[in-house]
């Protein structure tokens, strides 16, 4: 992976470059990728709304980021303050697909201003970019890659990858 160009970071609707910042360091010390911030931020996403729910469709997000990725990045991650739903799921916090290199994640329902919710964000963040260099969900409801439905889920994971999800992230990288 060249350092530096693995994971482009997107602002989409009206996340601040600071959030996505803080996102950065996390990122590059559990996973050993690089970062950067995309020039070219998104806007609300109108197109993805679905008045029925209120929420945000990630794969019309994901499809709209795939038209900004730089061409030297390896994978792009938007994230949005929007509340994001897959047709099959009432919420869900992000999601990533492996095949395009892309994902999508929401700060809608993990976001404040206490410690604890700043490393729900990056927790959140970690995971999605996790999948996105080919990690699977975690059994080990501890570990990062672990699945979250529910914020008491999402809070349970640790900024950290269990020794089987560190022994596959080095596997990878083979």
């Amino acid at each position: 992976m060249a350092a530096g160009k693995d994971l482009q970071l997107v602002a989409v609707g009206s996340v601040s470059v600071a959030v996505l910042r803080e996102l950065e360091a996390p990122i590059q010390s559990v996973l050993g990728i690089g970062t950067y911030l995309g020039k070219v931020p998104l806007g609300t996403p109108t197109y993805a709304f679905n008045k029925d729910r209120s929420q945000y469709h990630t794969t019309a997000i994901m499809r709209r980021l795939l038209t900004i990725k730089d061409p030297g990045a390896l994978n792009i991650m938007g994230v949005t303050d929007g509340d994001l739903f897959t047709p099959d799921t009432p919420l869900v916090f992000g999601e990533a697909d492996r095949d395009s290199h892309v994902s999508v994640m929401s700060l809608f329902r993990i976001k404040g201003e206490s410690e604890l919710a700043r490393r729900r964000v990056a927790v959140e963040a970690v995971h999605q970019a996790g999948h996105l260099v080919g990690l699977s969900y975690c059994e080990d409801t501890r570990c990062v890659m672990s699945l979250a439905s529910t914020l008491a889920e999402a809070e349970r994971r640790q900024l950290q990858l269990c020794n089987n999800c560190r022994n596959e992230l080095v596997r990878i990288r083979r």
